[in-house]
């Protein structure tokens, strides 16, 4: 699960949003030190997962659509990335020539598999609402 930059700067939108009725793109940019296109991108991915809500017009731009206490990180980094996998073969889709090869399964596999599973819970075990409120 390789937790990228845009994933990062997801969360850092999310911080923004935090206790805002609405924030226009570039309030939240200039909050977060985030260019335009990378949060028009990022905004648009967590609008897509129902994260936050986007308004349009003069007055427009965007906010929470969901509560800070019922958002993980993995929830906002699957939103980004739905198919997080720490490594290829972790993918269901991901044919591997060595795992099953001759009656024998790969070892490795699923000990990448199990560090895989406790990461995904430990993105799920605190809400962001216990992040958030530490840094503001």
């Amino acid at each position: 699960m390789f937790i990228t930059r845009e994933c990062d700067y997801a969360v850092r939108v999310i911080r923004a949003l935090a206790g805002e009725e609405r924030m226009s793109v570039s309030e939240i940019c200039e909050r977060e030190s985030i260019t335009a296109p990378f949060a028009y991108k990022i905004l648009k991915k967590l609008q897509k997962a129902k994260i936050v809500r986007g308004y349009r017009g003069v007055h427009g731009g965007y906010s929470l659509n969901q509560a800070l206490d019922r958002l993980t990180l993995m929830d906002v980094y699957t939103a980004i990335d739905p198919e997080m996998f720490i490594i290829e073969c972790m993918n269901p889709d991901f044919h591997c020539i060595r795992d099953g090869q001759d009656g024998i399964s790969c070892r490795v596999h699923h000990e990448l598999a199990d560090i895989q599973a406790q990461l995904c819970e430990m993105l799920r075990r605190k809400p962001l609402k216990d992040l958030v409120e530490e840094q503001q």
